[in-house]
């Protein structure tokens, strides 16, 4: 580790020393390697260095548009005449997570086809017909797991277990940010906590400054980030520069504890995000009409419109990737129209007023959108107009970015239970995000307990498709 402290009479740090060392700290050494600058390990605060990419980037952030629960394809995107031919009829082998299952359920909504795709929407999801000339349907993706938590592990970070690092930590660790005024991955999750919390955000092995940092609605993006009304800003430099010349100390008489680096980093990322995460999330400054597309000013939408307006606003400030849970879950075991009525009406509307307001912005070109949940739901019923869960065949969608819009991929069975054409597995999702953000992701790795880990594990294909 380089010496952070001046040379001289005076071993204390100034304060463009201090940011220098620490506060680029990081995000920067992998930046610049992918940027063929060639830093040095030695001369920043990050304890491993990201693999160089070989692809032109297409995109240069993502917003995860991570639908909680388990939306039925069949339901919303597409449809299964066989359904509605054989509703009522048992389908033998069916593998449910609860109890019993019943016979197969044709889907309640009335589909049309949109576009100059084509593309199939069920009546549930009106507003985003307008845009499916730019969304590439993925419709033959499967998991590991039937299970809540560790299907959404695997969706977030490759494995179907906790502790291991999620796609944002993988991003920001492989990218960097850039606006070092804020952090490089924000999530804006449920006010009630996802299934498997934290975990499905966070940084696992990786240096903990790459997990997801939650973001709240509000003049308060983090709680107790503001500094206390009695401290003055200098006041406050002094602490952390005296912080920081402890912690360096410490550092070198302890070069194992490498993870001190990230919190050296994180008090610096704090004190500079006072300001800038508060006029980051000041929606304030957006125009009525604005709002108003969003939903912003009316239910059910107002929750998931302002956390997308704000995505939107995050990833124009060069924040890297963003994630969004809707305020509730898609999992329809009691009432399937019920439970997609209610969630379509919270998330159609702004789902759509992101697409169309990146787009008119410039910004749909350069940000990656994805759409999707941890499984789908099975084709027979539950508990009689239920569906449960189903990872054998569900469906994604991506847009902007790099993505050949109006396009689609993948097809499940006649039932929309197995993938009957062109699998696509969470490695291969994991493998098209990074390649559209320039990453080969068989070369970002990181090297844990004696061995190089990925994103993609050992496997992950491209899905040349819907590539534009």
């Amino acid at each position: 580790m380089p010496n952070l402290c001046n040379s001289g009479q005076s071993s204390f740090l100034s304060r463009r020393d201090m940011l220098r060392g620490a506060g680029m700290g990081l995000g920067a050494l992998a930046l610049a390697d992918l940027m063929g600058g060639g830093a040095s390990a030695s001369t920043v605060a990050n304890p491993a260095r990201a693999k160089p990419t070989r692809t032109a980037p297409k995109a240069k952030s993502i917003i995860w548009l991570f639908q909680e629960g388990g939306p039925s394809a069949f339901d919303l995107f597409d449809p299964k005449p066989m359904l509605t031919r054989r509703a009522g009829q048992q389908l033998p082998g069916v593998d449910p997570f609860f109890g019993s299952p019943g016979p197969l359920m044709k889907s309640p909504y009335k589909f049309a086809q949109y576009g100059e795709s084509g593309a199939w929407v069920s009546d549930v999801m009106p507003e985003i017909t307008a845009c499916v000339d730019d969304i590439a349907f993925i419709k033959s993706m499967h998991c590991e797991s039937n299970s809540h938590a560790p299907a959404m592990y695997q969706m977030n970070t490759g494995y179907a277990r906790p502790g291991f690092p999620s796609a944002g930590a993988w991003v920001t660790y492989g990218l960097g940010s850039e606006n070092t005024d804020l952090p490089g991955f924000v999530v804006l999750p449920k006010q009630v906590g996802s299934k498997g919390g934290a975990l499905n955000w966070g940084a696992g092995f990786l240096p903990s400054a790459f997990q997801g940092t939650t973001f709240r609605g509000g003049g308060q993006p983090i709680l107790n980030l503001r500094r206390p009304a009695d401290l003055s800003d200098a006041q406050q430099r002094a602490q952390l520069d005296l912080a920081l010349r402890l912690n360096q100390q410490h550092l070198e008489a302890h070069p194992a504890e490498r993870d001190l680096e990230a919190r050296i980093a994180s008090f610096e990322l704090a004190y500079r995000m006072q300001f800038e995460a508060a006029r980051a999330v000041d929606l304030s400054e957006e125009t009525t009409a604005t709002k108003q597309m969003y939903g912003m000013e009316e239910e059910p939408t107002r929750d998931y419109g302002q956390k997308l307006l704000l995505a939107r606003r995050l990833v124009e400030r060069g924040v890297r990737f963003v994630q969004a849970y809707p305020a509730d879950h898609w999992d329809a075991h009691d009432n399937l129209r019920k439970n997609h009525d209610e969630l379509a009406r919270m998330t159609d509307k702004p789902v759509a007023a992101l697409l169309k307001d990146l787009k008119q912005r410039g910004l749909l070109e350069t940000t990656l959108v994805v759409w999707g949940g941890e499984f789908g739901r099975l084709p027979v019923s539950q508990k009689g107009v239920g569906r449960d869960h189903n990872p054998y065949g569900f469906l994604v969608w991506m847009a902007g970015g790099g993505v050949l819009g109006g396009t689609s991929v993948g097809e499940t069975d006649d039932f929309g239970y197995h993938v009957a054409q062109h699998p696509v597995s969470v490695p291969d999702l994991h493998a098209t995000v990074l390649h559209l953000m320039g990453i080969q992701h068989e070369r970002l790795t990181y090297h844990h307990s004696g061995r190089n880990f990925r994103l993609t594990d050992v496997s992950g294909e491209v899905i040349t498709p819907i590539l534009a």
